[in-house]
């Protein structure tokens, strides 16, 4: 990525951001030093790079090295002041308003981060504490409100996409818009810009003046899928596990959209909850669907979930192809059917307390070769243990694709291995093969896709 146009600027947030506490501001003015500052500045050039071609963090990286932000704690408040920042930012020296709303988000999330896990109250060593966690933080981020009737719709799915299934997540939105529906997403580009996008235009036509375009990201992926313009709620999470956790907590209905190994590795965190004993009554729709051209995909991934984690899995959602306005009426009937569950069990509509999430699926997966090589990919396992390794498979795949760590991981020492049962393997490779063949791994038009893994049997 070469290096491209800069600009100094002071910039205040918009309406108010907490007073931060000395010590909070000293933790993140360790220039070039301090972990809490160079995830900050992480963060940052991520937001302020909104717009780039480009899914490889790392190379983001390097196209700014000379980037610097400092924070300073006025009387009235708090004042960045950034050093090299992509001018694309900026509009006749002012930046643009949804890029700041989001680089204080970014700010007031790191910084909370940081003091709660300083705090001895917090428990990530059993799931009722990490649940409580991953409650604060979105708390804190102002993204649950209390009272709304279930209406936030998740939309999961690639940034590398073709244009007709852009196109498709778009109508999909429109529909969902003019229903009244909110959406959610991973707040990149593709899938994750292309629902907002339609649903922002029938929120529009519907006089709707207070849409949700809420983005729930991560520092490690946060570069390689820099927020899009239309998200007016941005939440950065501590991990991966933590955020999606936040999207089934917050969400009442998730649609499955053609995507990579991001969205196979979301999707089976999802099956893998969905399936477990204590859920089995609870109503959450899932809708997976995409456009005709994406058939051949579809089908491949059903018969994927199939192959590795049975018809148990398949039956907790519904397959709609080539048809935006079912998946509308389809997810709206859906939401009233959780409407009146939570209202029988006096559930609150703004966090999913009864979901039960096993603590497999909460902790923190370091894709390191050695625990990639160690994650047993087996039919003997029970279903939900076997999609929580499937899922981390996943989960290290996207990292040694896009993430910073991940990739000089791979620099330095080559592939991951991935081993398991036969039965296992074989529809995990057809699949992978299929994603680069239809260039899911990365965005179209770039240097040809080298796998980050191998598979041995």
């Amino acid at each position: 990525m070469p290096k491209r146009a800069t600009i100094n600027a002071s910039v205040s947030p918009k309406g108010s951001l907490e007073t931060l506490s000395q010590r909070e501001v000293q933790q993140l003015r360790e220039t070039g030093s301090g972990r809490v500052y160079r995830l900050f500045r992480q963060c940052a050039l991520a937001i302020l790079n909104t717009g780039s071609h480009s899914d490889n963090a790392k190379t983001i990286l390097e196209a700014y090295p000379d980037f610097e932000v400092r924070i300073h704690q006025q009387d009235r408040g708090i004042r960045l002041e950034l050093l090299n920042a992509p001018a694309d930012a900026f509009v006749d020296g002012e930046m643009i308003a949804s890029t700041r709303e989001m680089l204080f988000s970014a700010l007031r999330d790191i910084v909370y981060t940081q003091s709660e896990l300083e705090r001895q109250r917090i428990d990530l060593e059993s799931s009722e504490g990490i649940t409580d966690y991953v409650f604060h933080l979105l708390r804190n981020a102002r993204a649950l409100r209390n009272g709304l009737e279930p209406r936030l719709v998740v939309c999961w799915g690639g940034h590398s996409i073709s244009r007709d299934e852009y196109q498709y997540s778009k109508r999909v939105g429109h529909e969902l818009g003019l229903r009244g529906l909110d959406i959610c997403t991973g707040c990149g580009p593709g899938v994750m810009k292309g629902p907002m996008k339609g649903a922002a235009i029938a929120h529009a036509k519907q006089r709707i003046h207070h849409g949700r375009y809420l983005g729930l990201t991560e520092p490690g992926i946060i570069a390689a899928e820099a927020p899009n313009p239309i998200v007016n709620e941005l939440v950065i999470l501590p991990d991966i596990e933590k955020r999606l956790e936040a999207f089934v907590r917050l969400g009442h209905g998730v649609i499955i959209f053609p995507g990579g190994v991001g969205t196979a590795e979301e999707f089976l965190y999802l099956l893998g909850i969905l399936t477990h004993p204590d859920n089995r009554e609870l109503p959450f729709p899932v809708i997976l669907t995409g456009p005709k051209s994406a058939e051949p995909y579809l089908q491949q991934l059903h018969t994927f979930i199939g192959a590795t984690l049975g018809e148990a899995a398949q039956q907790r959602y519904s397959l709609v192809l080539d048809d935006p306005a079912e998946v509308a009426r389809q997810m709206a009937r859906g939401l009233k059917a959780v409407t009146q569950f939570r209202r029988e069990r006096n559930d609150a509509f703004h966090f999913n307390w009864l979901l039960k999430i096993d603590e497999s699926f909460q902790h923190p997966f370091e894709p390191t070769h050695a625990n990639m090589a160690s994650l047993r990919l087996s039919r003997d396992l029970p279903l939900h243990e076997r999609a929580a390794n499937l899922r981390r498979a996943f989960s290290g795949i996207v990292a040694g694709n896009v993430k910073e760590n991940g990739i000089r991981l791979i620099e330095q020492h080559g592939p991951y291995e991935i081993t398991g049962d036969k039965a296992i393997l074989e529809p995990l490779d057809r699949l992978l093969h299929a994603f680069v063949e239809q260039h899911r791994m990365k965005l179209p038009g770039g240097s040809a896709y080298v796998p980050c893994y191998r598979l041995v049997g």
